[in-house]
C-alpha cells in the first residue's frame, strides 16, 4: 500500500470539522423516543415537573458522561476497545477499566439491534406515507394497518435487510465518505420534519395547552 492511500485512508477517518461532529453526535443522541415516546411519557408523569427532573438528569448525568466519552476518545484516537487497553497501559491503570471499552461496543450492538427493527418500519411507513394511505384514516384503521405489518415476518425481514444494508454501505464508507456525507443530509433534513411537525401541532388539536402543561409542574391534585 503506497504512502498516499495510506495518508488518504487516515484522513476519511478523521471528520473534516466540528460541526460534522456535532451533527454525528446529535444524530447519535436524538432518536425516535424524544420525538413519539418523550411527549406522551411527559404527559404520563407530571408535564412541566418530569420535564425539570428530565433536565436536570441530562445536565448532572447525561453531558458529564458526554464529555468524559469524547475526552477519552480523543485521547486515544481508537476503538474503544482498543482505545481502552491502550489508556490503561499508558497510565498504568488496571485493567478492569476495559470493560468500559466493551460496555460501549456491547450497548452499541444492542441500540442498533432494536433500532434496525425500528429503522426498517420506518422504510415501509415513508412509502406508505407518500402514496396518501393514511389519509383519512382513524387511529383504529392505522392500528390494523400495523398490526398486519408485524403478522408478516418476510416483509419484516426484507425491510430489516434493506436498512442494514444501508448502514453498513454508509459505515463501511468511513467517517468522511460515509458517515459525514450521511449526517450532512439528514440531520438537516431531522430538523426540517421537526419544524413541519411543531407547525402542523400548532394548528391542530390544543397546542397552547399542551405547551402550558409541559412547561408548568402540575400538582398532583
Amino acid at each position: 500500500m503506497s504512502q498516499s492511500t495510506q495518508s488518504h485512508q487516515q484522513a476519511n477517518n478523521l471528520w473534516s470539522s466540528r460541526m460534522a461532529f456535532i451533527l454525528a453526535a446529535a444524530g447519535s443522541a436524538v432518536g425516535l423516543g424524544n420525538i413519539w415516546k418523550f411527549p406522551y411519557i411527559t404527559g404520563e408523569n407530571g408535564g412541566g415537573a418530569f420535564v425539570l427532573v428530565y433536565l436536570a438528569c441530562i445536565f448532572l448525568i447525561g453531558i458529564p458522561v458526554l464529555i468524559a466519552e469524547t475526552m477519552i476518545g480523543r485521547r486515544g484516537g481508537q476503538s474503544p476497545v482498543a482505545t481502552m487497553r491502550t489508556l490503561t497501559q499508558t497510565e498504568g491503570a488496571s485493567r478492569g477499566w476495559r470493560v468500559i471499552g466493551w460496555n460501549g461496543v456491547i450497548a452499541s450492538f444492542l441500540v442498533l439491534s432494536f433500532y434496525a427493527v425500528i429503522g426498517g418500519w420506518a422504510l415501509v411507513y415513508i412509502g406508505k406515507a407518500a402514496s396518501g394511505l393514511f389519509t383519512g384514516a382513524d387511529a383504529e384503521t392505522i392500528g390494523g394497518q400495523f398490526g398486519g405489518l408485524l403478522a408478516n415476518p418476510w416483509e419484516l425481514l426484507l425491510w430489516h435487510s434493506v436498512f442494514m444494508t444501508i448502514v453498513v454501505v454508509i459505515v463501511g464508507r468511513g467517517i468522511r465518505s460515509g458517515l459525514e456525507k450521511a449526517v450532512n443530509m439528514l440531520m438537516p433534513l431531522l430538523f426540517l420534519l421537526l419544524v413541519v411537525m411543531v407547525i402542523y401541532a400548532m394548528n391542530s388539536g390544543s397546542f397552547g395547552r399542551a405547551v402550558s402543561f409541559c412547561s408548568f409542574p402540575i400538582s398532583a391534585s
